[in-house]
């Protein structure tokens, strides 16, 4: 397993994890958001220690084509979102 880099969530700052799994720089943190939901998300040690929370988090709207008509993915019905999601992305 070779390591792997990730970055702190505030300041951009690159968090490494070693080939054991062990976070070198930082922290790996958890928290519930509003719906309900758990977002992960890495913070350097400098971060954490000035601030534990979770600030400028906003979650992604993702818009596509269905018939015809450019709607977010989330107002889809439950088929066509699950149809979405094993759609293969290919980048030229």
């Amino acid at each position: 397993m070779e390591i792997q880099n990730y970055f702190c969530h505030d300041c951009n700052k690159e968090i490494e994890v070693n080939e054991a799994g062990e976070i070198m720089n930082g922290n790996l943190l958890k928290y519930k958001l509003e719906d309900g939901k758990e977002k992960m998300v890495f913070k350097c040690a400098d971060c954490y220690a000035k601030d534990q929370s979770l600030r400028n988090y906003q979650e992604t709207e993702v818009y596509s084509r269905v018939v015809g008509y450019i709607r977010p993915v989330s107002q889809w019905n439950e088929g066509k979102q699950q149809e979405f999601g094993e759609r293969k992305t290919f980048n030229v």
